[in-house]
């Protein structure tokens, strides 16, 4: 059913599809409108679940935790500095491989303070041992919710969703909304392996000696790896569902013979699709959907042929550079002829980015060598001279 719905509201709508049984709940900016929005369902008596308000979002993810492992599918969203605050029972979800699906509202991290978009926060916590898959607009970020259910419980570890803060939560779109017997029907009751039980007594998240640590480890990791085809399979499987698929691991668009790519996750892709076919450049677009795991076949697949690969990324690593862009460059150094990788931070701390970006990118690389990193839209006049 087609309905005029802010982000957010339809996000809080695709987790209901997913008759999530607990829903923990902490208010941080610009993610407070989905859970608002769920707490009304709950009130209103659409959504059967228990709502449990708590005290920060360490307690959010928390309550969350303990309810996916006592049998029940749990949701629960954050941003910025909240995620930060979670960021210890993050690892412990992933380490104990427990399913559950989190939002991130994608939004800076202080300091400075910021309230406006970038993805430093999710990049972040990248190592925590959660999948991360990156929606390019609102559809996509129901269809993925739906689909993160499914990938989350098939292979025992959490996923990550992630929704640019503010370009995505806060707008208002027409937006798809599936029927609730399509994702029964996609999404079966959840179950978990390891389910705590009185009756059947077990431990999780015990202590380990260094005698098995690192095969804890491994098998984290492997689990991630093996994840690779859930995410595309689930994706497929939606599509033949709803009419709706985003490529599964990665998307592509433009003409197979561009000498010149570009790479970028989120909703900026959007701004340089609307970018290519307005001025109709010569380019193969690029849409990183799942960062973790990381897709390394599937992407040295898509940039055979380039000369050269430019990565837009809303984050950085201070003191190394581009994120995104360090791990494409080593992606795509075991290619027989990789692309030359320029490697640009934009739109930190939600500046805009514009559609001039695509043409302003693709002029900066024609006479340069490969960047290793900068940030694209960086005014000198802003700075300390030193600093320039």
């Amino acid at each position: 059913m087609r309905q005029a719905l802010e982000g957010s509201q339809a996000l809080a709508r695709a987790v209901a599809l997913c008759r999530p049984q607990v829903v923990s709940a902490y208010p941080i900016t610009p993610q407070t409108h989905i859970v608002e929005n769920i707490s009304k369902l709950v009130a209103d008596g659409e959504l059967k679940c228990e709502f449990v308000s708590v005290e920060s979002e360490f307690s959010a993810a928390s309550v969350a935790l303990g309810a996916a492992m006592a049998g029940s599918r749990a949701y629960t969203a954050s941003a910025s500095q909240g995620i930060l605050l979670m960021a210890e029972v993050l690892y412990n979800i992933a380490g104990s491989r427990v399913p559950m699906v989190l939002t991130c509202a994608n939004r800076a991290v202080s300091a400075p303070l910021s309230i406006w978009n970038d993805q430093q926060d999710s990049m972040a916590v990248r190592d925590a041992g959660w999948i991360q898959l990156y929606c390019a607009d609102n559809q996509e970020a129901i269809d993925t919710t739906i689909q993160a259910y499914r990938i989350a419980e098939r292979c025992e570890v959490p996923v990550m969703v992630c929704v640019d803060g503010f370009t995505l939560t806060h707008t208002m779109e027409s937006l798809e909304l599936p029927e609730q017997a399509q994702v029964d029907g996609f999404l079966p009751p959840y179950k978990f392996s390891r389910t705590l039980d009185p009756a059947r007594p077990l431990s999780s998240g015990a202590l380990v000696s260094p005698d098995y640590f690192p095969e804890a480890r491994h098998s984290h990791h492997r689990a991630l790896e093996k994840a690779i085809e859930e995410i595309e399979a689930a994706d497929n499987d939606w599509g033949e569902v709803s009419g709706r698929s985003y490529g599964g691991l990665l998307a592509v668009e433009g003409p197979e013979d561009a000498p010149i790519g570009v790479l970028t996750l989120g909703s900026v892709f959007g701004t340089l699709a609307t970018a290519r076919e307005d001025e109709d450049h010569n380019v193969r677009l690029i849409r990183l959907r799942s960062f973790r795991p990381f897709p390394f076949d599937r992407l040295r697949e898509v940039c055979e042929g380039l000369e050269k690969l430019v990565v837009l990324e809303r984050a950085l690593s201070p003191g190394a550079g581009g994120i995104v862009g360090n791990e494409v460059r080593a992606a795509l150094s075991e290619m027989d002829s990789p692309p030359a990788v320029y490697s640009y931070a934009v739109g930190l701390g939600g500046r805009d980015v514009p559609l001039s970006t695509l043409h302003q990118a693709l002029e900066r690389v024609q006479d340069r060598p490969a960047e290793r990193f900068a940030v694209f839209d960086v005014e000198l006049d802003k700075l300390p001279e030193e600093d320039r």
